[in-house]
């Protein structure tokens, strides 16, 4: 075999990444499963939309749910029904940290808020959550997640 057939492999391994920033970026699958328009593959989500998703399907995650991790997980979901009293928030609360900070390494929780005054209504058994969260070496902006549960049924 000629030896210019071994240059492809090594040219491959001194790719760069295409980004034009210093830092990492975040990429993940598209949960949704959509289609990119320009290459007919899975559309990808990047940075914050990723981060963000990753933050609320661990808080959505109920203890037990994941194979082989029955620690990952807060449980929000069982709060619905639950007296929502103030050492209940503080459980949630307590729990919603200690995940994020166990297992999502990427963001810094700096606050929990529970059922704003727009939102507040536990006689339909529903439960407005609002976690606040830095990136970690990222941009100082301060991110928002909001997570809605309403009983269905």
């Amino acid at each position: 075999m000629p030896a210019t057939q071994y240059d492809t492999g090594f040219t491959d391994a001194q790719s760069v990444n295409n980004s034009k920033r210093d830092n990492y970026i975040y990429k993940d699958v598209n949960l949704y499963f959509t289609r990119n328009p320009v290459t007919s593959d899975v559309s990808m989500v990047t940075d914050v939309q990723d981060i963000k998703r990753a933050v609320r399907n661990l808080v959505l995650l109920n203890p037990g749910e994941k194979p082989f991790h029955p620690e990952i997980g807060v449980g929000l979901r069982g709060a619905l029904f639950e007296n929502f009293s103030p050492p209940l928030m503080a459980l949630i609360e307590s729990r919603i940290k200690d995940q994020c900070t166990k297992y999502e390494p990427r963001v810094e929780v700096t606050g929990v808020y529970f059922n704003d005054p727009d939102y507040l209504n536990m006689d339909n058994n529903t439960l407005h959550c609002k976690i606040e969260f830095n990136i970690r070496n990222a941009s100082d902006k301060t991110e928002e997640l909001d997570i809605f549960l309403k009983r269905i049924r």
